[in-house]
């Protein structure tokens, strides 16, 4: 399982290079023909909102697999092994459910909005609630793959502290000394 998951955030990840990429062609190529010949791209605004709520998704699922979610560990960091497994199923559990909500939610969004068209592209806007399907989906499996690893004792203690307190922490902990 670790490897399909694996899989699909190096997949994620080569996503959001191209919407960037295409999100970056589109606004650079909008102002250029605004400013220099006084016309434009009329469906410049709305692809590069689409594309960066994707991107943004993408990132979320991402960050959920390699615990890049910025948070404050230190009162767990100081509990035992059992202190530590508990909250991570408390927080798993809770993770799980608020994803399950918002996979919901819009997945409803989703099949109200498909005979919805946008007004600049003319494409379904379900396409874009779609991109809440697509996190509650991955972002569930990666939370209960963690999840069973944990209850089956397949982790490290340090390893049931899944979050980073601050970015500078996170960047001394990794420079060699």
């Amino acid at each position: 399982m670790a490897r399909v998951i694996e899989g699909y955030v190096a997949v994620l990840k080569f996503l959001m290079v191209l919407c960037l990429a295409i999100m970056l062609v589109l606004v650079f190529g909008n102002v250029v023909l605004r400013y220099g010949y006084n016309s434009g791209i009329t469906v410049s605004e709305e692809l590069t909102r689409l594309l960066f709520v994707w991107m943004t998704f993408m990132g979320a699922v991402v960050a959920l697999h390699r615990n890049g979610h910025l948070g404050m560990d230190s009162l767990v960091a100081a509990l035992p092994r059992a202190g530590r497994l508990a909250c991570f199923v408390v927080s798993h559990l809770l993770m799980i459910y608020a994803t399950g909500l918002l996979l919901s939610g819009s997945w409803e969004q989703t099949l109200i909005n498909l005979d919805v068209a946008s007004p600049a592209t003319g494409l379904s806007m379900g396409i874009f609630y779609g991109s809440g399907v697509l996190f509650g989906v991955l972002g569930s499996v990666i939370l209960l793959t963690n999840l069973v690893r944990a209850v089956t004792g397949r982790m490290s203690d340090a390893q049931l502290i899944m979050v980073t307190e601050s970015e500078e922490s996170a960047e001394t902990a990794h420079t060699p000394r």
